[in-house]
């Protein structure tokens, strides 16, 4: 590609893109994704009053966050919800939830194993195959640290 067809693209690409309303998307993320932690804290509160283990408690915020998203994602309702709030639903837990859930619900009609068993973490794959390699690489980062 010459350089005057590649000005002449680059005029297409700007004259063909919107600018993107960066302030408001970041209130709308800022807003959905503190409410998914608001809600999360008012979960911890309530389920503090009734187990006296805090663990037990943090451990059902967590599952109740999971288990809402899931369902969710599966009645297409989280999906306009992040369209709304862009970045906002990428809370770690419901965003986890959701791309889990996602290509479950897309890959169910290709059968059990081809399909759901197979596709299940098309997405959520790479964060937990990469995550589980920076908590081990910081895990050695750590001890060696402690060591001196």
């Amino acid at each position: 590609m010459d350089i005057n067809n590649t000005q002449k693209y680059e005029k297409m690409i700007k004259a063909a893109t919107r600018p993107s309303p960066v302030l408001k998307d970041t209130v709308k993320a800022f807003a959905v994704g503190g409410g998914i932690c608001v809600l999360g804290q008012l979960l911890l509160t309530a389920y503090s009053k009734v187990f006296e283990n805090e663990q037990s408690a943090k451990t059902l915020v967590s599952v109740t966050l999971i288990f809402a998203a899931a369902v969710l994602t599966g009645f297409g309702v989280f999906d306009k919800i992040a369209k709304f709030s862009g970045a906002g639903t990428l809370v770690p837990i419901t965003g986890f939830a959701n791309s889990v859930v996602s290509p479950a619900i897309e890959y169910k009609t290709e059968g059990w194993v081809l399909g759901l068993g197979a596709k299940i973490f098309t997405i959520a794959g790479p964060v937990i195959a990469y995550g589980t390699v920076a908590s081990v690489i910081y895990g050695v980062i750590y001890w060696i640290t402690t060591l001196f």
